[in-house]
Order: structure tokens, then sequence, then C-alpha cells
């Protein structure tokens, strides 16, 4: 009986999150008596470092958004194969899924390797094989945000209900026109690809700001782990999901 421990890895990996920011509010907050210094060293963190340090909050954040979005997809695979599940015994959605993983109906493949892959298709449809090497393709290719979330959601079948309350922190606009999740992308991105440096990228931007944006990622993130937790529960009744450390 498989064992996914969706809840557990998330609250682990926020808690990384929460770490990096009590240390920022510690440096903002010895920031006030005048310049930190290091202890042992008395170098000072200059406004510059801070920013750069700000910055890679943006990072951190984004981190959490596509290694939580990879690591449902891959209990669901986990789950389905753990229980021996077979092709027929998968909804259509996921059974969509399965067919594009298979037979790679989305790769650039040269006729043999297209052929080759019809073949393994045919071969587990003719002897209803359980499933193995299944692959969920995430997609998503370093633009993870809301939108997609929900958009993957619908595409394998999982819903996605978040409260409320829950809902209007992740939209609601921040900087830029963009919400939670949208700004965490866009800062990520243009940091990763060099369009925006790291001072410029926290200019103006407080702890408390930083803060409010990971409370709202966070929450928005929980409940779409919580919906992939039912999600599997209802899809491959034999697994064990576990939903607590």
């Amino acid at each position: 009986m498989a064992t996914i421990e969706l809840v557990p890895f998330f609250e682990e990996r926020y808690r990384e999150i929460e770490d990096y920011l009590l240390f920022l509010q510690s440096v903002e907050e010895a920031a006030r008596a005048g310049t930190p210094r290091l202890r042992g060293t008395g170098a000072p963190i200059t406004t510059t470092q801070k920013k750069i340090l700000n910055s890679s909050f943006y990072l951190q954040l984004y981190n959490l958004v596509e290694a939580t979005v990879l690591r449902c997809l891959e209990a669901v695979v986990g789950a389905i194969e753990e229980a021996e599940r077979r092709p027929n015994e998968l909804s259509i959605r996921l059974r969509t899924e399965w067919v594009r993983s298979v037979a790679r109906t989305h790769s650039n493949l040269g006729p043999d390797k297209r052929l080759q892959a019809a073949l393994d298709l045919c071969e587990q449809l003719l002897q209803q094989m359980p499933i193995k090497g299944f692959k969920i393709e995430p997609g998503g290719g370093g633009n993870w945000d809301d939108s997609s979330i929900e958009k993957l959601c619908e595409r394998v079948g999982c819903g996605l209900v978040s409260s409320p309350d829950v809902v209007r922190a992740a939209k609601r606009h921040i900087r830029d026109d963009m919400g939670a999740l949208k700004l965490v992308k866009n800062r990520r991105n243009g940091l990763a690809h060099g369009s925006l440096s790291f001072v410029d990228c926290s200019d103006g931007v407080t702890v408390t700001e930083l803060g409010a944006l990971a409370a709202a990622v966070g929450d928005y993130l929980r409940e779409a782990v919580d919906c992939f937790v039912r999600f599997i529960k209802a899809e491959v009744a034999e697994t064990e999901v576990v939903t607590a450390s």
C-alpha cells in the first residue's frame, strides 16, 4: 500500500520559507538601529545586500510552487502504479494522460520511434498489464502560477476547490497588476533570465510585503495539495494517503 506524503512534504518546504522570512525580518529590524553588522567580523550588511537577500525570497517561493505541483503529479502516478491499476480502470482524463505518456503523442519523434510507441501502447492494452512507467507531463516550463495550476488540475480531472478568502488573497493585485503567484512567477523569471537585477527586483519592497506574499502563495498551494489528496483517494481507493506528519 502506497504512502503519499503530500502534506508533510509541502509543510516541510513551507517551513523553509518561514525560516528565511524570519532571517529577513531580523536583518530589517537590526537596520532600524543603524547599519547591521556581522558579529565577529564587524562587516556591514549594506542596503544593496539587503535588497539582494529580499529578492532571493522570490526564487524560494517559486521553487515551492513548482516543487508542489510536480510532487502532486508524482503522487497521482505513484498511487496508480502502487495499486496496480490498469488503463481501463482510469478516469477518462487520466487515461488520456496515460495514452499521451505511453504513445508519446506530444513528442517530436521519427517514424520508427513513433511506431514503437504505438506498439508499446497496443501491447499494454492487449495484455491489460498494470500501469508502469507512467508520467503525467506537467507543462508549465517555468511559468507556474494560479492560472496554470488551475488548467493543469482541469486537465487531469482534479477538481480544484479553494475557499473564497484564499482565492481573493491569491488573485488580488499586489504590484504591476499581478496577484501573488503571478508576481512570484514574473519576478523569478526576470531574475532567472537576467532581465531583472536582484537589486531592482526588491526595490521598495518591505519584508512585511514579502510575508503577506508568502502567506497568500502558501495558503493557495496548501488548498491545492488538499484537493490532490482527495483526488487520489477518489481515484485510487486502495491507496493510503497521509495527510499529516
